[in-house]
Parts: C-alpha cells; sequence; structure tokens
C-alpha cells in the first residue's frame, strides 16, 4: 500500500467503504498472526520522569503530580500474578527514572526471568547501548519505544531539549542489532500533524520492520504546556488529523494490512475513549494484543499521562477477568505461551525464496 492510497483511507468516511477496509484488515490478522489474542501483563513501575515532553502527565514539569517508585518486592508480586493469570509475558514500564538505572533494572530482570520465567518487555524510554545490551544478556526479550511521529520538526515540538537526548530511530535500529523484539508507534491527532504525517509514519513501521507496534489517539493533559498550545499547534482544519476513536480504528487496520506479521495491540488509550466497545472493536479491526495493568490500584492512578485512563481502580484480578470475558465475546481465543512477535520469528529463521 503506497502513500496515496493511505491518505484515501485515512480521509475516508463512508462507512461501507471502511467496512470494506475493517475486513481486510482482520482477514490479514487472522492469515498471518491468527485468532489468539496474547495478553502482556503491564506493571507501571514509577512515575519518575527526567524528561519534559509537552504532551505527557508524568513529564518532570507536573509539580503537582504525587510520585511513586515500586520495589523489586512489589514487582515481582506483579510478575507472579501475570503468571497465575496464564499470561505469557509483562511489559515493566515506566518515565525515565534515574532510580531504575542499568544495574537496578537488571536486577529485576534476572528476578523475573529466574523466580517467574515470563517473556519481558521493557518501555523505559531513550537508553544508552550498554544499557539495553546489559537488560538483553540478562534476560529481556522485548523493548518498546514509540517514535511517536516520523515528521522531525514535530517531534521537537512536543519533545523539548533537556539533558542529553538519544535519536529514537537510532535506538530503535539499535535494538534490532542486539536482538530484541522491537515495538515502536504513534499518537494519532498530535495537534500539528498532517494526513501526510500519518501516511507517512505507517510507512515508517514498514520501513523500520517492527515487530510490535502500537498507535493510540493524543488525549490532551489539562496539566501539559500541549494542552495549553494545542490551538497554536494546529494544523490548518482540512490538514489538522483529527485524534478521534475512528481515526485509530483506521490507523490500526492500515497498519495491519502494512505490516502483516507484527503484533498490535488494541490499546488502553481505545478503551479509554470508548470504554464500552473500544478493545474490542480495535481487536475486530486488525489488533491481536491486549495489555491488561497489574498494577495496583494506589500506584495505577499516579501514572497519569492523560487523563481519565480507563480501569485506574480495577484490581488486577479484576481486570484479568475483565479482559477474558471481552476477548472470549467477540468469538477470539486466549493466546497460551510468550506470543512472540510473528515478524520477529520469521527475521530470526527467514522462510527459503522458492517457499
Amino acid at each position: 500500500m503506497e502513500k496515496n492510497e493511505l491518505l484515501n483511507w485515512l480521509r475516508e468516511t463512508d462507512e461501507q467503504k471502511l467496512e470494506k477496509l475493517w475486513a481486510e484488515a482482520d482477514a490479514i490478522r487472522r492469515a498471518n498472526v491468527g485468532d489468539e489474542v496474547h495478553f502482556r501483563g503491564l506493571i507501571e513501575i514509577s512515575n519518575f520522569c527526567v524528561r519534559r515532553c509537552a504532551y505527557c502527565g508524568i513529564s518532570a514539569e507536573n509539580t503537582a503530580l504525587t510520585r511513586y517508585r515500586m520495589t523489586d518486592d512489589e514487582i515481582l508480586e506483579c510478575a507472579r500474578a501475570a503468571a497465575d493469570f496464564g499470561y505469557g509475558t509483562v511489559v515493566v514500564q515506566a518515565g525515565e527514572d534515574p532510580a531504575f538505572d542499568c544495574a537496578a533494572v537488571e536486577r529485576i530482570v534476572r528476578r523475573i526471568r529466574a523466580e517467574v520465567g515470563l517473556a519481558i518487555t521493557l518501555s523505559l524510554g531513550e537508553r544508552t547501548e550498554n544499557e539495553l545490551r546489559a537488560w538483553k544478556e540478562a534476560g529481556a526479550d522485548r523493548y518498546l519505544l514509540r517514535f511517536e511521529t516520523s515528521n522531525r520538526r514535530l517531534f521537537d515540538a512536543i519533545h523539548p531539549a533537556h539533558g542529553e537526548r538519544r535519536d529514537r530511530m537510532e535506538i530503535l535500529g539499535m535494538l534490532r542489532r542486539l536482538g530484541y523484539e522491537v515495538g515502536s508507534g504513534i499518537m494519532i491527532g498530535i495537534p500539528g500533524q498532517t494526513w501526510d504525517d500519518l501516511a507517512s509514519d505507517i510507512l515508517k513501521f514498514r520501513e523500520l520492520d517492527l515487530d510490535m507496534i502500537g498507535v493510540g489517539p493524543y488525549l490532551p493533559h489539562p496539566s501539559t504546556p500541549l494542552a495549553a498550545l494545542e490551538a497554536e499547534l494546529r494544523a490548518p482544519e482540512d490538514e489538522q488529523v483529527p485524534n478521534s476513536e475512528m481515526m485509530t480504528y483506521k490507523t490500526v487496520a492500515l497498519t495491519r494490512i502494512a505490516c502483516p506479521h507484527a503484533n498490535i495491540p488494541s490499546t488502553t488509550a481505545l478503551a479509554t475513549v470508548n470504554k464500552g466497545m473500544g478493545r474490542e472493536l480495535g481487536l475486530m479491526r486488525g489488533a491481536n494484543i491486549i495489555m491488561p495493568n497489574l498494577t495496583p490500584p494506589k500506584y495505577r492512578v499516579l501514572y497519569e499521562i492523560y487523563p481519565g485512563k480507563a480501569c485506574i481502580y480495577e484490581t488486577a484480578e479484576q481486570c484479568a477477568g475483565c479482559i477474558r470475558r471481552r476477548v472470549l465475546s467477540i468469538g477470539r481465543g486466549i493466546g497460551a505461551g510468550k506470543g512472540e512477535s510473528p515478524n520477529w520469528k520469521l527475521r530470526k529463521n527467514p522462510k527459503p525464496n522458492d517457499e
């Protein structure tokens, strides 16, 4: 699918035509990653962050936020719960918190690997090659780092310089060389994001040969600079991408068509904009991953990257039961095992040219 076709679909509003897009994406999903939905248990280990990203509620600039860090034992308790619930993976996520340095994360990864044995995904921001190598050697399997937008001017506008910055595209290449399953993604409807930008983002997913791709709507946090500057930064009316639920489904579907073997989550952000059916509709339009939250509710309410996040008051057990029921209600199965990305498997063991 080339850029002009992507642009046409992104602007499409005819419901009958969009039904064809949903059907194509769902068929490609079924053929390439199957009907099973794999669960990734999310553990938000800290809301401290040194970065000042203009859109993020846990930015260092948000001085009104109560900060927390989970202990190693609390993190391991969550990982054990993931194993009890039958999840194949835990996702260890935080802001860029200096307290979780190379040694601290390495220690946590080794404990999860030794005591629980689940696959481990890390999402800890822009890190050095030495850190990423150490964590891979300790047992981490995957790393998530969103590039947010492939438009460098827009990226710089929403990521003000503060301390040492590392190029996210370079880090994604580094992760691939180190042997990680590599995940990235974008926000949809950032003020200033044009249709051409969004189409370029989808093509960038394909160019980067990503193993995991997360897309979700930009949800403004009232305590961020971007919320105050939103009107000023918006592209002209006919060029600004809306941060809508429908635009997110279109992006999920087009991402599935462009990257048929990638793992694609139906995100919490979708569940936030449509608490009744957001996750299910995402799964029916190309997604195959769900990330139920394991973070204790007393911390979960403080990991407020955007307001009104779904499921922040549920216990991990309640979340597990709810998600299972939702997946089964649309006729999909629950995945077993670690749920490695088919794209990553193909890269490790490419098929002969004659197959």
